[in-house]
């Protein structure tokens, strides 16, 4: 409806609107007891999490949300310039595939939610890991019409973000109270920071092996890093948060 150097401004702005929830919870929300009563123990650095009994949990945790936000960028990121240069959609037309991509990805974290809970932290990893395996290789590889695309873009995304939804409960339960928040960070930025990587080298191996190629070699490392490292990390299922 604007014009594209209005458009994206335009959605910054209004992103900045939940922000404002941040006043309602800080107001509203009180503090676990447990948080409360570690406040009474002298604190820890943040270098503790590298120690013996922390430091093969902490780098693995990393490497999971390495795995697990570096797949998603690496879809994400180029989704519209791959619908636009490699299919030759219009800016209209490739908002209606991202749409479909979208009502995908928000299911997607409502049973990702749920199953997590249902089945345990490590299957759903490994399901939604494996349904993105799939639903990559399937939208970039295969000769797939325009109305199969469209289908397609609907499992894409709810795999691509269903796998987060267990992933604050996962890395809550694997650090201890003294520890979470640095454990927690740390894993979660590291892959966000290293993740971050992957659409700038995916845009310059596109020139040599294409785009739809480049997306999928990056994204299928990253989802079966994903279940390599879920078969490494212990299940935390019904786990009660306490200061262990």
């Amino acid at each position: 409806m604007l014009p594209p150097h209005l458009a994206w401004r335009t959605l910054f702005w209004i992103g900045i609107l939940p922000a404002f929830l941040v006043l309602y919870v800080r107001r509203y929300v009180p503090e676990p007891a447990s948080f409360k009563e570690q406040k009474k123990a002298p604190p820890q650095p943040f270098w503790a999490i590298f120690g013996p009994n922390l430091f093969k949990t902490t780098m693995l945790s990393a490497l999971l949300c390495l795995g697990i936000q570096g797949g998603y960028y690496a879809i994400t990121t180029w989704l519209p310039t791959y619908l636009e240069k490699e299919h030759g959609l219009s800016v209209i037309h490739t908002g209606e595939y991202l749409m479909v991509v979208i009502m995908g990805s928000f299911l997607g974290y409502v049973c990702g939610a749920f199953l997590a809970d249902l089945w345990g932290r490590k299957p759903t990893f490994s399901f939604f890991a494996v349904l993105s395996l799939c639903s990559v290789i399937t939208y970039l590889l295969l000769p797939l019409t325009s109305t199969e695309m469209l289908i397609a873009g609907f499992p894409l995304g709810f795999s691509a973000s269903g796998i987060y939804s267990g992933l604050g409960a996962y890395l809550s339960e694997l650090f201890p109270q003294a520890l979470r928040a640095n454990g927690q960070g740390f894993a979660y930025n590291f892959g966000r920071a290293m993740g971050a990587l992957f659409p700038g080298i995916i845009g310059f191996l596109s020139q040599s092996m294409g785009l739809g190629r480049a997306i999928c070699l990056f994204a299928t490392c990253a989802y079966g890093a994903v279940l390599l490292i879920v078969f490494c990390l212990p299940e935390t299922k019904g786990k009660i948060l306490k200061n262990f």
